[in-house]
């Protein structure tokens, strides 16, 4: 069995699928590891690294090929998929409840699919979830952006010239990304309050030495530990009690997404305004729109009464040495899991394969937990 290893596609992904200790991991079990030169450049592996752990260097993506599994992090490119051999495993991220009509080309070709965002939240499946380690990753670095952006200290700090506040950071959505933005800030020393439609999550945000904020919307907890799509009325009444709380804070970080939705809106442009100048947004839900009507995906904007919106995507990527540490160590739970006498057997019956196959002899399958 051979894993392959490409250089990732999108022009501003820096991370590596699977790092040099891992691939050793991978020899240990006795499964053949080729990487692309140069594949773990932007994320601080070089290739020597890589032959030292066993792996074999192949000079271009055509000699990937012949791989059983190619291992990624974003989307091979189109180039890529038009060599690899009918039943070849792919795993990555590809988004599969937000285009599954990229599923169906895949399908076409008659790959299996294994997205690493639909692995099932179950306690088996802690060490693959990829999703809540790259989230994890996003979230420390909002709250570094916020701090860099802000014109202000985060800390109180008492001086000969007298005593400076604290910032005020205020979170919303208290998942994964969410509870580290919670918790970076308040090392940072900053004053720190979180809110989420699930107010199971209440004691987690509290734990933390935040505040939990609450506002009457009904329930709004979906399955596998997700939000909910919140109704019209529930929007807008979010929106509105928000607004008030979005401008006594200094730095708001956004993070609320449904799995294959738009990002719902919970800044208004009229809580923009109610920001004082010098005021920033970290908009985490960028990728997929954004929970700030004035965030623009991919750049950071100053509205017109001086507040910092920023809209930086694939956050983990500009961490791409540690996120790649630790979305590799989610690569080799998930794979070996599956190795049985040197080949990957996929057990359709499992429930993880369950939930994160997603294309499979010529169809696309319906996952599980996203």
């Amino acid at each position: 069995m051979i894993v392959a290893v490409p250089c990732e596609a999108a022009p501003n992904e820096r991370r590596v699928a699977l790092v040099p200790e891992t691939v050793a991991r991978f020899v240990k079990l006795g499964v053949g590891v080729h990487v692309q030169r140069g594949a773990g450049i932007k994320a601080a592996f070089p290739d020597v690294l890589y032959e030292k752990a066993g792996a074999t260097i192949v000079p271009d993506s055509g000699m990937l090929a012949h791989a059983d599994v190619l291992a990624g992090v974003g989307r091979p490119s189109d180039e890529l998929l038009a060599l690899l051999r009918k039943g070849t495993t792919v795993v990555g991220f590809f988004n599969p409840l937000g285009d599954p009509g990229y599923l169906k080309r895949l399908a076409a070709r008659g790959l299996t699919v294994l997205a690493v965002e639909s692995i099932p939240r179950i306690t088996r499946a802690q060490p693959m979830d990829a999703l809540s380690s790259q989230s994890n990753i996003a979230g420390y670095k909002a709250v570094l952006l916020a701090a860099s952006s802000l014109p202000r200290f985060f800390p109180m700090l008492t001086t000969a010239a007298g005593t400076i506040p604290p910032a005020k950071v205020f979170v919303i959505g208290a998942g994964v990304a969410g509870l580290q933005a919670i918790a970076t800030a308040r090392r940072l020393g900053a004053v720190v309050s979180g809110y989420d439609a699930r107010p199971a999550v209440k004691e987690q945000v509290q734990s933390l030495g935040a505040s939990f904020v609450e506002f009457d919307i009904g329930e709004a907890e979906g399955t596998g530990g997700y939000a909910k799509q919140l109704t019209e009325d529930q929007l807008a009444r979010q929106q509105r009690a928000m607004a008030d709380t979005i401008a006594k804070n200094d730095v708001v970080i956004t993070t609320a997404a449904v799995p294959g939705r738009p990002a719902p809106i919970l800044i208004t442009q009229e809580a923009v305004a109610g920001m004082q100048p010098g005021s920033v947004i970290v908009d985490l839900a960028a990728e997929t729109g954004g929970n700030c009507v004035l965030t623009k995906p991919g750049e950071t904007i100053v509205s017109d009464n001086g507040v910092t919106i920023i809209g930086t995507l694939n956050l983990a990527a500009t961490m791409p040495y540690d996120a790649s540490r630790l979305y590799s160590r989610n690569l080799f739970a998930l794979l070996s899991s599956f190795v049985k006498d040197g080949a990957l057997v996929l057990d359709p019956a499992d429930e993880i394969v369950k939930g994160a196959c997603v294309v499979r002899d010529g169809t696309v399958l319906v996952g599980g937990n996203p």
